[in-house]
């Protein structure tokens, strides 16, 4: 199985059609999806949200992300994995963001990191460049910025806000980034950005006009109680697993689980054995 690297996902901005990626934060989820032949997978501090059962990307720990990003490296064979740094592990210094980035590279196992932020975060960017790590950048909607955005709020609808978008992501190229999350943007905004890079465009919320599309896997699959406007569900796995689970629960009552074929059964003589020593008997003696 060929391994993706940075070089074959920046060849996908010169392909006609757009590309798909995913997000996955386990070594099962990451097997099916590299498996559906997905390039590159996000292993994102959506992970917090999904998977943890916080209500914001915010409490996600270095430590959490590290093991889910381990564990989705270990599941993946071709798929390049990227892995989202936390809030708060890059954004105070450049020594932090190279200190996390190196420890997603070596402990995380992944291939690649991703930062949000645009102009600001120039420093952080070039810095773990210049370190041989690539970055994925992230402007737009960055759901870090939570608190300071008053919620998930699409950015970008006024000629001030997406002046400052078209900024960010052209300095964010400018720091070395090998492709940039676009979120939450409008789609026409989404086009000028994808028209104006070198580097591949991955879009959520943003339209049709990017390179790539990228998804939160639980979302596309049916796995929650929500669906954001930017998703769609292709499938209602949430119903199914309940159901499924309901109907084990109904057979264990009944007793139609487990079958014979589903255990095993001793040889006649070693029942005999144990039967005879419950009874208090020697069963060395007739």
């Amino acid at each position: 199985m060929t391994k993706i690297t940075i070089k074959s996902i920046k060849q996908l901005k010169h392909k006609p059609e757009p590309f798909a990626a995913l997000t996955a934060y386990d070594f099962t989820s990451a097997q099916l999806v590299d498996k559906a032949g997905i390039p590159l997978i996000l292993v994102g501090d959506s992970a917090a949200m999904v998977m943890l059962g916080y209500e914001t990307t915010i409490p996600a720990s270095l430590e959490e992300m590290l093991m889910l990003t381990a564990a989705v490296a270990r599941g993946t064979q071709s798929a390049l994995v990227v892995a989202d740094m936390p809030f708060m592990s890059y954004q105070s210094s450049v020594e932090d963001a190279i200190r996390s980035a190196g420890a997603f590279i070596k402990k995380g196992l992944a291939g690649a990191v991703k930062l949000e932020g645009g102009r600001h975060m120039v420093p952080q960017i070039s810095a773990i460049v210049d370190c041989g790590i690539p970055v994925m950048g992230h402007v737009g909607l960055t759901p870090q910025s939570f608190h300071q955005m008053s919620g998930y709020r699409i950015q970008g609808k006024t000629e001030t806000t997406a002046q400052a978008i078209l900024k960010d992501a052209a300095a964010v190229q400018s720091a070395g980034a090998f492709s940039i999350v676009l979120e939450g943007i409008p789609a026409e905004l989404a086009r000028q950005i994808t028209k104006d890079l070198d580097i591949p465009t991955i879009g959520i919320g943003a339209g049709p006009h990017c390179d790539g599309q990228i998804q939160v896997f639980h979302d596309i699959l049916g796995l929650g109680d929500f669906a954001p406007k930017h998703t769609r569900q292709f499938a209602r796995l949430g119903a199914l697993i309940t159901d499924s689970v309901v109907q084990y629960k109904k057979e264990v009552a009944s007793g139609k689980f487990p079958t014979p074929e589903n255990y095993t059964h001793l040889s006649d003589s070693i029942q005999k054995t144990l039967s005879a020593r419950g009874n208090g008997a020697d069963p060395k003696r007739p």
